[in-house]
């Protein structure tokens, strides 16, 4: 009998919380804020939405009606040919040579960039110095700063290394610009490592680069793979610098989609472009959708700690 009143008891409880639940003292309210969510997510995936019809349609079925409306008929070949045949800039190679530009250029400076981060994080975090402060609040600076700011300081340093006009001075481009983040997210997990730990490996004889290897490091994934996805995303998506200081065979594929969408005397492939798109785009979804709960995690834990 015992056991029977106790379970009578939660079972009240339990509907008491739920009769308390913000749902189910205001059902209009909660039916309204969906209504207004469901509306927004129509504008913001529209788009997404005409893009993927179209680089399943053919040229003229586009032409015949419009760049919105669903496929008549089925067009795969729009990747093949936006791959590999498609006409960009008086090279008829599609975007394949630029995607591989764009992965030239992302995982060397993702990597660089990471790297200096974690020790710029690591420094300014565990390794308190006079002026420590200063040092993180100005490597921060280039978080804030507009980027058109800094087109001509780096079309003069471009020019004085001969890097003018080639991938490696993009990717030198990517990690100045990325240390900033990369210091600002590292640093922030790194103060909550127990001073402690770093005290017993000094006593024990190890140094700078050795703590940093054996302790520091193996802690550090959470935070690394959130450095990691954002710098790739980032510079993946980055336009600005591919298309002012790479031109022709030396663009990332960001910049030669808009040279995709001139380099044609034909009608306009809509077809093809929409699908050049979605390939230039699929690394970095790919990205997230892999790593996007990696990257929540990462965030989390840095944010709690």
């Amino acid at each position: 009998m015992r056991a029977g009143a106790s379970a009578g008891r939660r079972g009240m409880a339990e509907a008491k919380a739920a009769a308390l639940a913000p749902g189910a003292r205001n059902p209009l309210g909660r039916g309204v804020v969906y209504a207004v969510l469901a509306v927004f997510a129509v504008f913001y995936l529209a788009p997404l939405v005409v893009v993927v019809l179209n680089s399943v349609r053919t040229a003229q079925d586009i032409g015949a009606t419009s760049v919105i409306g669903w496929p008549r008929e089925l067009a795969f070949d729009n990747f093949s040919r936006a791959w590999g045949s498609y006409c960009i800039a008086q090279t008829c190679a599609g975007i394949a040579p630029y995607m591989w530009n764009s992965f030239l250029l992302v995982v060397p400076a993702t990597i660089i960039s990471t790297l200096l981060g974690a020790l710029n994080g690591y420094s300014v975090a565990l390794w308190r110095f006079r002026g420590d402060n200063w040092v993180f609040g100005l490597v921060t600076l280039g978080v804030f700063l507009p980027e058109q700011m800094k087109l001509i300081p780096w079309v003069l340093v471009l020019r004085e290394l001969g890097l003018t006009n080639s991938i490696s001075g993009l990717v030198l481009i990517h990690v100045v610009q990325g240390i900033s983040f990369t210091t600002l997210f590292c640093r922030n997990y790194y103060v909550a490592i127990p001073a402690e730990l770093l005290k017993a490996a000094r006593i024990d004889g190890a140094g700078y680069f050795r703590i940093f290897w054996r302790i520091v490091l193996p802690l550090s994934p959470p935070i690394l793979i959130v450095t990691v996805i954002w710098q790739f995303t980032h510079i993946w998506n980055e336009f600005l610098y591919g298309v002012t200081f790479t031109s022709g065979p030396q663009q990332p594929v960001t910049a030669a989609l808009i040279a995709l969408s001139v380099s044609v005397s034909e009608a306009p492939q809509y077809g093809v472009q929409s699908a050049a798109v979605l390939l230039a785009a699929l690394p970095t979804l790919l990205v997230y959708l892999f790593g996007g709960k990696y990257f929540l995690r990462g965030l989390t834990a840095g944010a709690v700690k």
